[in-house]
């Protein structure tokens, strides 16, 4: 049984969040609700919630002014927005699970399985620590928290050079000869990095357009890496790489 605490400025989100909460009340216990800063920051120490579900704006503040005031934050975390798109990135970035405004109630139980999955992972600081990172940042997204077999890993973007396909599982190479294996499809990176200066050259492959060293013509040809990798170019593909890399 999860423990929960719901902190939202309005009291129709937080009873729409409940009616979510009773749909599944045998995985999930409502322990409090709070509708301030304040009133969280008395609660959460004292009650020690399994999981926040927590509103972006409270009022005059902001969920991150009472994270930063916290001194422990080993809860999971399901911040509900009506944010941006760029928001939402933020929080893909980050390894951050998000609800948006109106809540459904297939979003809600895909939310509760992650959590599941996430239980007795005590990396939420770092996750929340690239988040706030990525909000911050006013010149783009520059770190990504990424799942891998054994935890969470977290990568600055223009470190990766480039994404290798391995079936369900992804190879991250790094600027610094190292590799990460994640376990997520190299779609899932493709739909997170591709407005990033990242390009799918072919089925196995993503890189860093910015990464790319030399063009070396063929049929399809191939790119040079920084890293000195060879990456085939998909004859179908070649026309839009060879137009990303000469708009950089």
């Amino acid at each position: 049984m999860l423990k929960a605490i719901i902190v939202d400025d309005e009291q129709h989100c937080i009873d729409h969040i409940i009616r979510l909460i009773e749909s599944v009340e045998d995985d999930i216990q409502i322990i409090s609700q709070c509708r301030t800063v304040h009133e969280a920051l008395k609660t959460i120490p004292t009650t020690k919630p399994d999981v926040v579900f927590l509103d972006v704006h409270l009022n005059e503040e902001t969920a991150f002014d009472l994270l930063e005031q916290l001194t422990t934050i080993d809860f999971e975390i399901v911040f509900t927005t009506a944010f941006d798109a760029y928001a939402v990135d933020a929080f893909k970035f980050s390894a951050i699970d998000y609800l948006l405004k109106p809540v459904a109630q297939d979003d809600f139980e895909r939310a509760l399985a992650k959590i599941k999955e996430k239980a007795g992972l005590k990396d939420t600081s770092k996750r929340l620590e690239v988040l706030l990172h990525n909000f911050k940042e006013q010149s783009g997204l520059k770190k990504i928290a990424v799942p891998t077999i054994d935890g969470i890993s977290f990568h600055s973007i223009d470190k990766i050079v480039r994404c290798q396909s391995d079936t369900n599982y992804t190879h991250l190479f790094l600027t610094n000869k190292t590799k990460a294996t994640v376990a997520k499809t190299l779609k899932y990176f493709e739909a997170l990095l591709e407005s990033h200066h990242f390009f799918r050259t072919h089925h196995s492959h993503l890189v860093n357009l910015k990464m790319v060293e030399k063009y070396i013509k063929g049929k399809g040809g191939y790119a040079l890496m920084t890293d000195g990798s060879r990456v085939e170019i998909a004859v179908r593909r070649k026309e839009e790489f060879l137009k990303r890399l000469s708009g950089l």
